[in-house]
């Protein structure tokens, strides 16, 4: 009977030695999760939770406002370009002061100015651009500028 007794207080000696151990890693894990901060493990949990909840509409938030400024930004001008030239080929009046300018966003909705300088006066016009095009005519050099204002859009 001596024996069985030896084996059942060394058999009971290990268990509390692994019971302790597995509760020092358990401590050590705890103090690895709460980081700095003193309290429960239940404290922890709480001020995580509450951070997740601040992300959570934090992110919300900024998502609607990415969607705003990105339909504000759709609107704004995103191409342009300026043509000059010569209306008065060959008579020598004009040189190249005249030049028609597309502004346009994303969408390709704009306007096209033009401007005809001559010695005695200056006529400007303003188109409005529609999906890249004009219900008025427009010129080979307004037509040039609006490709070219297309082609800079990013």
């Amino acid at each position: 009977m001596q024996t069985n007794e030896i084996y059942i207080l060394i058999g009971l000696g290990l268990i509390i030695c692994i019971l302790l151990f597995w509760a020092i890693r358990l401590e050590i894990t705890l103090k690895k999760l709460l980081g700095k901060r003193e309290g429960t493990l239940d404290d922890a949990l709480d001020t995580l939770r509450k951070d997740v909840d601040y992300l959570k509409k934090y992110s919300e938030k900024s998502t609607e406002h990415f969607t705003i400024v990105d339909k504000k930004l759709r609107q704004t001008i995103a191409g342009n370009e300026t043509i000059r030239f010569n209306p008065f080929k060959g008579t020598g009046s004009g040189s190249n002061q005249s030049f028609a300018s597309a502004f346009v966003n994303a969408d390709g909705d704009g306007v096209v100015i033009s401007s005809l300088y001559a010695r005695d006066h200056v006529s400007v016009f303003a188109k409005p651009i529609k999906k890249m095009g004009s219900e008025f005519e427009l010129t080979e050099e307004e037509k040039s500028a609006l490709q070219k204002a297309k082609e800079s859009i990013v």
